[in-house]
């Protein structure tokens, strides 16, 4: 007998998905009235959060509040963020601010709001292993929590560490535990190190600023701290229209073209860098220096802790080494994808590209033994066959219509793309 039909009273679902993110929620949203019991959203989280410790004050999106969850295929639904705005009472105050880019924390609040009025996402469940037997089994870590007939990965991504900081250092912290500590008491006078050259990394900056330490190191990669790219051309590369001719592209094409284009997501607003160049400026006036000291082209290549010191060796863009001490180091390093919680018996039956990652049509669905009955999708982790808008927020609504569509076999939505001026080549 199957373990499927030796559980009794596990609830079966049409389509489930696995992490209540951004992704996920967009998925929920659009098909709340076309599929058949809605999209059961499970994360293991006790309620709704969108990297907490990340919403620093002053710390902006990046791409425009109408690509939120529904608009760019929906814009009639009710988990709009205008629809947000207007059913808050927010509206008039958030056109008055006349914002040009929303505060994070305004995008969390809307994310919770429309997880709240989605009656299928289940925090506090945690789906620790997937594996299948004639349906897709959901367990956590003492029992089987559901079964589905299909399935969505939208696990979003946790913090990259370079080896040289493993195993954990005393003294050695994540961008994301900033909200966590208080340093204003402790590290006024004494040096802290931040390393990563990208938006987290200017945020962290700007953090530890607006809390009162005035001797901050901004160490980045980078010969420069690049600004991110929002020029209109930029941001062709974040339209249907490219996604199609992006995907059809050879292999060692698309890979060239995602690092050639990677500032356009990978850099930090102008708005940022001009608030960490101003910050500077008027502390240099009433404290005779400027508290923040960029250091870019420089490339962490060993890290030591010891008597209350993070010593940090750096290599040189323009040659030679140097180090760096101070009590406190915070880590902006980047993203990885989070790990899929595959079963040993459902990951061989995968098609596994060179990096052990699984194959990705254009629809977001996965090559495997029984994709003809029970289809498998991953949202985030297709920047290599679907360009750097996958693991962006610019296309949430577009992804999901695709996945809906292919998912149930005919055009729920309709994605239109038709007045492109631009012919890539």
């Amino acid at each position: 007998m199957s373990e499927v039909r030796a559980v009794a009273g596990v609830p079966h679902h049409f389509v489930a998905a696995i992490g209540a993110g951004p992704a996920n929620l967009s998925l929920a949203a659009l098909g709340e009235r076309q599929v058949p019991g809605g999209v059961a959203v499970f994360d293991k989280q006790p309620r709704p959060g969108w990297h907490p410790g990340l919403l620093v004050q002053g710390a902006r999106l990046q791409t425009s509040w109408i690509k939120d969850l529904v608009t760019l295929v929906d814009p009639c639904s009710r988990f709009s963020f205008l629809n947000y705005l207007v059913s808050t009472g927010r509206i008039y105050s958030f056109l008055n601010a006349q914002w040009t880019s929303v505060p994070r924390q305004e995008f969390a609040r809307y994310l919770a709001w429309a997880a709240e009025r989605l009656d299928t996402v289940h925090y506090g469940s945690e789906i620790t292993e997937v594996g299948f037997d004639e349906r897709f089994v959901l367990r956590g870590a003492d029992r089987v929590i559901a079964t589905c007939d299909h399935l969505v990965f939208g696990l979003g991504t946790r913090p990259n560490i370079p080896p040289c900081f493993q195993p954990e250092l005393p003294g050695v912290v994540l961008a994301e535990d900033l909200m966590q500590r208080d340093f204003s008491s402790k590290l006024p006078s004494q040096q802290v190190i931040v390393v990563g050259g990208g938006q987290t990394g200017a945020e962290a900056v700007l953090s530890l600023a607006h809390q009162g330490v005035r001797d901050i190191r901004w160490l980045g990669r980078r010969h420069w701290f690049a600004p991110l790219d929002d020029s209109p051309p930029a941001n062709d590369f974040y339209r249907p229209a490219y996604l199609r001719f992006f995907y059809d592209l050879p292999e060692h094409v698309r890979r060239a073209y995602v690092a050639q284009q990677v500032l356009t997501s990978d850099g930090v607003s102008n708005e940022t860098l001009q608030e960490i160049y101003r910050f500077n400026y008027e502390a240099s006036l009433t404290e005779g220096r400027p508290p923040i000291m960029l250091l870019p082209g420089r490339d962490v290549i060993r890290a030591h802790a010891r008597g209350g010191l993070v010593s940090l060796w750096c290599r040189r863009n323009s040659g030679g080494n140097e180090r760096h001490s101070a009590p406190l180091v915070v880590l902006a390093t980047g993203r990885t994808p989070t790990p899929l919680p595959l079963a040993p018996e459902l990951r061989e039956q995968l098609e596994l590209d060179g990096a052990a990652e699984p194959l990705v049509e254009q629809d977001y669905s996965v090559r495997w033994k029984h994709g003809a009955e029970h289809r498998l999708f991953v949202q985030n982790r297709s920047i290599f066959t679907h360009g750097l808008a996958d693991p962006n927020l610019s296309l949430l609504a577009v992804r999901s219509a695709v996945i809906l569509n292919s998912l149930l076999q005919r055009t729920v939505f309709e994605v239109r793309d038709e007045f492109v001026q631009t012919m890539w080549g």
